[in-house]
């Protein structure tokens, strides 16, 4: 194996168990990793060519896009460093909940192509912690062991 050769990184993006996706300054999607087709339902060849309202709910759009046209006129986006957490749907229709990071990507002359995101699905521990703030106990994980061993 040769040390940051091309084979190196595509295989670390495709084996990755994180979500990427990369969209173009429009965004559109131009790239979906194995583990984005798990976390979202949709295959690579489904997604690749679509709007990323692929799996942005409805009511956040709006929010979205001012936002995301803000960065790519701008250059500049806070969460390079900072997580950001919001709802996504899937494919079946189900609310997920995500934290991701945005990585801005430039031509070899300097200019904003698009952004890649690496994309954790939290929906498990976001469920367990509003269950804590809401007094209704701990919630029931599916697979989750419970009792001591």
């Amino acid at each position: 194996m040769t040390v940051a050769s091309p084979w190196l990184f595509q295989r670390i993006v495709e084996e990755m168990p994180e979500a990427v996706i990369v969209s173009d300054r429009a965004g559109v999607i131009v790239f979906w990793n194995r583990a984005a087709e798990v976390m979202f339902g949709h295959s690579a060849a489904e997604a690749i060519g679509q709007s990323l309202d692929l799996i942005i709910p409805e009511r956040y759009r709006a929010r979205h896009w001012a936002g995301y046209r803000t960065v790519m006129s701008t250059g500049v986006t806070r969460y390079g460093h900072e997580l950001l957490a919001v709802p996504a749907i899937r494919k079946d229709g189900r609310r997920i909940s995500l934290e991701f990071s945005i990585a801005l990507l430039r031509g070899n002359s300097g200019e904003l192509a698009g952004a890649a995101a690496i994309i954790r699905d939290v929906t498990v521990r976001w469920e367990r912690e509003r269950a804590s703030r809401t007094g209704r106990g701990p919630a029931i994980i599916p697979g989750a062991r419970l009792g001591v061993e």
